[in-house]
């Protein structure tokens, strides 16, 4: 079984995303910023790490850098509805950090959201 883990300051984000995922056979971790995800990430292993780009304590930005020099073959997920600016800008910056790491927009549909976990695992 695959494991997931979804960072993300939103509660219902996680209960959404836990619920849709969990529904299509994958097991599920939940984080609520960058710091709690890093902590789990350094004790489990995942198969991808889907992570909202803005929150606070420590940001999908930084998540993802410290992921990628940490865990280079972890697959990243980064997913945003935007905030000070577009959400497409802070997609953008994440999807430069490395080849494992791909975009979602919020809002998203379960289609596409299984579509790019399926693109992901597909890359192993």
């Amino acid at each position: 079984m695959k494991r997931i883990l979804v960072v993300d300051d939103e509660q219902q984000i996680c209960s959404l995303l836990t619920q849709m995922l969990e529904h299509e056979g994958f097991e599920v971790d939940t984080a609520e910023n960058g710091v709690q995800g890093l902590e789990m990430v350094s004790k489990k292993a995942y198969d991808i790490v889907i992570t909202d780009m803005i929150m606070p304590v420590k940001d999908g930005l930084k998540l993802i850098m410290e992921l990628v020099r940490d865990y280079p073959d972890l697959k990243i997920l980064a997913i945003s509805g935007g905030g000070a600016i577009k959400a497409e800008r802070y997609l953008t910056m994440a999807g430069y950090l490395g080849d494992e790491i791909a975009t979602l927009e919020k809002p998203f549909t379960l289609e596409t959201l299984l579509s790019r976990v399926h693109q992901l695992l597909g890359a192993e």
